[in-house]
Formats: structure tokens, C-alpha cells, sequence
């Protein structure tokens, strides 16, 4: 029977794809999981692979096509059945994803408005006194709020700096009036989609998420030799690395904390059945996470395998639907940079993310005697919508037992 495939969902954002090239043409055979097209989006670009076998019998847009989400693309079947023209989307449906692009620009807008509209009482009065924009001022406040210093600071500057207006007499001074010349001094460098698409989610989930944060260090010296001994007794390609360990710590970890491995809907809290640990990967020009299913049902060598093989897929900007969508809880790990330790910001719809520090040799007390030891600080990013303090610090507890324990990851 023909199957229509469609045009997948990689993120709760993701409104429409880029179809940018096909791997087959009408009539070639395709076997189940070969890939059949390349679709672009904001995040990537991803190899959407055949769910079945079978001839395909019809490619229902054109290579550079922009495609809704869940619209049809192309129709597999057999060579000699009836095939009927797929549906087309329905109004509403496009109302729907027009209304939600709208939405996501309203929703920009109101942040870059807050970020730029920070003022106290005495600087937003002083500012409509002296007809100053607070728009063109930066806050040297608590968060970037504006202070009166800062709209004094305009105004001297303003004084400083007389222009003429039409009138021919000296008027109030206009930045926007004054050209800068850059040559020589600055670099303008376009932002990538990839780039731009992370600053506007990561404005929207900084600004709109309450997020706190717990830190907590590890001992990790169980774990550091457990690892030295593994990786001396298998291939130069299936060595484990630190991070491995730690998703599938975390995954075991939120068994007990449901919470945080959840999402808000509307008032009500989703908790997923499913422990997806996605794991933040650089690549050029940004960021993306892959993601590892149901982690805390697979052997940690399963879990290093698949790791790798979506971290090379992502370098290579050929990542699957799989790689990057899915997410329950995210670990951000840095600690390959010598990073002693950071906050993340919550990858939405999630409930928290987790950071990574290097783990260290460093000295520490233990019975009274200083002597050397391994140490990992780990911040956890929370939504406070969903979770409180409580929970966080008994979850960064619970992860020390395992990853002080370290044997059970390979049970």
C-alpha cells in the first residue's frame, strides 16, 4: 500500500522545511531507511529517510520549495498500484502555521522591546523630561537596567555634540543623523540561520523562563579510573569518554525526579514516559543538539556508539530527524575547554539542562589529610515553573551516587 511522506517536525518551533534536494526521482526503487530527500531548516540540514520500501511513484514539491510542517512531499508505493493525489493542506491549517509565525515575531518583539526598555522610576522620568529615547541607552544597572547615571551620561553627551537642524540653528543631538565609519576598525559579519535562529530562542527562553540554578561538585576519581581501565582493553574507536558517563548517569538519576525530565503545557505539567538526553554539540557557525533515546534503557557502549555517529552526522551537517529531535533534559559539557564551571539556558520546551565542568585534579581534605583528588562541578538550569530548589539539589544528590559509584553505569 503507497505511503505519503511527509514533511517531518524537528523541534516545537519548527513551522516549515526547505526541501533542497532530492535522493531519488519518480520511478527508482527505495529501501526502507535510504535516504530520499534533504530538507533545511533554521537548525540544520537533515536527511529525511524512506519509512518503507517500494518505487517512488511521485514527488509532490520541487527541490527549493519552502514546505509546511506535516504537508506531504512525496508518495512510495508499488510499481503498479493506483496512486491518489495526497490531500492538500487544509486553510485552517495554514492559518494555524501563519498564525504561529505571527505569534513567534510578537513574541521576539516583546523581548527586544523589555531588553532595550529597562529603566528605573528616576531614569525614566529624567528621560521624558529631557525628551531621551531610552531605546539608544545601555543600562549599567543590575541586569542591564538604565540608571539615572546612564541617562545623565546621554545628556552630557548630547550637549557635547550639537547639530544643525533644518532651521539652521543648533539643535538636540541625533545619533541616528551621525554616519560611522567602520572601515578599518570593525568587521560586519552576517549571522548564519543556524546563528540567528539560536538567538531568537535563546532570548525568548532566557526572558521567559524563570530559571534557577544548583551546583554541586563530584568526586569523580571511582570514575576516572574505572574509565582508564575500560579504555585499555578496547579499540582506539569505542573508548568512552567522560561525557558518556555522564548521560547515562543522568538519564538513571531522573527516574527519581520526574519533574525534571518534563515540559509545561499550558497549566499542566507533561512528564515524559521516555528519558531523552539531549547533548549540546558545537558545529560551525553555532549550536546543535542530538539527542540520545530512551538513555537509560541502553549499555553505556551503546550509548558512546550512537553519540559519536550523530556528532560526526552534525559536523557534517547531514544529521537525521532522530539526531536532533525528542528531548526530555539536556547536558551542555564543556569541560574538554578546562572550564572549572557554568549555567546553561533551558533548551524549551524542557524543564532543565545541565553544564559540565572539567573534571580536575585538584587537592582536597579527606580525614584530615590533603592529598590529591579527582573533582566535577555540574550546574543544573531549572524552570522554576516546574520544579523548586528542593528537587534540584536531591537530583544533583542522587546523580553523585551514581557517578561516585561509577560500576553501576556498566551493569
Amino acid at each position: 500500500m503507497a505511503e505519503t511522506i511527509r514533511m517531518p517536525k524537528l523541534g516545537f518551533d519548527m513551522a516549515e522545511g526547505k526541501l533542497i534536494r532530492w535522493g531519488k526521482k519518480v520511478g527508482e526503487t527505495v529501501t526502507k531507511g535510504e535516504v530520499i530527500a534533504e530538507i533545511e531548516t533554521d537548525k540544520a540540514t537533515v536527511e529525511v529517510e524512506a519509512s518503507l520500501s517500494g518505487v517512488v511513484r511521485r514527488l509532490v514539491v520541487e527541490e527549493g520549495a519552502s514546505v509546511p510542517v506535516g504537508a506531504p512531499i512525496a508518495i512510495v508505493g508499488s510499481a503498479d498500484e493506483v496512486i491518489q493525489e495526497p490531500a492538500l493542506e487544509k486553510p485552517a491549517e495554514q492559518e494555524r502555521i501563519e498564525e504561529q509565525r505571527s505569534s513567534k515575531i510578537r513574541t521576539q518583539q516583546d523581548v527586544e522591546k523589555s531588553l532595550v526598555s529597562k529603566a528605573s522610576p528616576l531614569a525614566r522620568r529624567i528621560a521624558d523630561d529631557k525628551k531621551v529615547d531610552l531605546a539608544t541607552i545601555k543600562g549599567s544597572g543590575p541586569g542591564g537596567r538604565i540608571v539615572r547615571r546612564d541617562v545623565e551620561r546621554a545628556l552630557a553627551v548630547d550637549s557635547s555634540h550639537p547639530t544643525v537642524g533644518e532651521s539652521g540653528t543648533a539643535g538636540r543631538y541625533d545619533r541616528a543623523a551621525i554616519p560611522i565609519d567602520l572601515a578599518g576598525h570593525a568587521e560586519i559579519v552576517a549571522q548564519s540561520r543556524l546563528r540567528q535562529a539560536i538567538a531568537r530562542r535563546m532570548a525568548v527562553a532566557k526572558s521567559s523562563i524563570p530559571h534557577f540554578y544548583v551546583t554541586h561538585e563530584y568526586k569523580m576519581d571511582a570514575l576516572m579510573e574505572l574509565r582508564s581501565q575500560y579504555n585499555r582493553i578496547i579499540p582506539e574507536g569505542q573508548k568512552l569518554s567522560v561525557n558518556d558517563f555522564v548521560v547515562k548517569a543522568v538519564a538513571l538519576a531522573l527516574h527519581q525526579f520526574p519533574n525534571l525530565n518534563a515540559s509545561l503545557e499550558g497549566n499542566n505539567i507533561l512528564r515524559h514516559k521516555e528519558v531523552n538526553i539531549g547533548v549540546a554539540v558545537a558545529v560551525e557557525d553555532g549550536l546543535l543538539t542530538i539527542v540520545c533515546h530512551a538513555a537509560d534503557t541502553k549499555p553505556l557502549q551503546q550509548i558512546a556508539g550512537e553519540l559519536k555517529a550523530m556528532v560526526s552526522r552534525a559536523r557534517d551537517g547531514k544529521v537525521k530527524p532522530d539526531d536532533i529531535e525528542g528531548s526530555t533534559f539536556s547536558v551542555s559539557n564543556l569541560g574538554m575547554y578546562d572550564v572549572e564551571n557554568f549555567t546553561a539556558i533551558i533548551n524549551p520546551p524542557e524543564a532543565a539542562i545541565l553544564a559540565i565542568g572539567s573534571a580536575r585534579q585538584v587537592a582536597v581534605v579527606e580525614n584530615g589529610e590533603i592529598k590529591t583528588g579527582w573533582r566535577m562541578k555540574a550546574t543544573i538550569s531549572v524552570d522554576h515553573r516546574i520544579s523548586a530548589g528542593e528537587e534540584a539539589a536531591k537530583f544533583m544528590q542522587g546523580l553523585a551516587e551514581i557517578l561516585e559509584e561509577p560500576l553501576q553505569l556498566l551493569i
